[in-house]
């Protein structure tokens, strides 16, 4: 298997991650602004769910076998 294959995967998991990461950090800010409450509220699922994208495996065949 072509170690490119992988690449595409990799970007857009770290890509949709990080924009994640960002929106959460985001809700954060607004949390300490603006909306004490609903921001921190937002928040946490958006951190969850960035986390949860960051150890998603997208295909098997990119895994390392161990």
């Amino acid at each position: 298997m072509k170690a490119t294959e992988c690449v595409p995967q990799k970007i857009s998991k770290l890509m949709l991650g990080s924009l994640m990461l960002i929106a959460a950090l985001g809700l954060i800010i607004i949390g300490i602004t603006l909306l004490p409450v609903f921001g921190f509220m937002l928040a946490v699922p958006v951190i969850a769910l960035a986390i949860y994208i960051f150890k998603l495996h997208l295909n098997e065949k990119c895994e390392i076998d161990i």
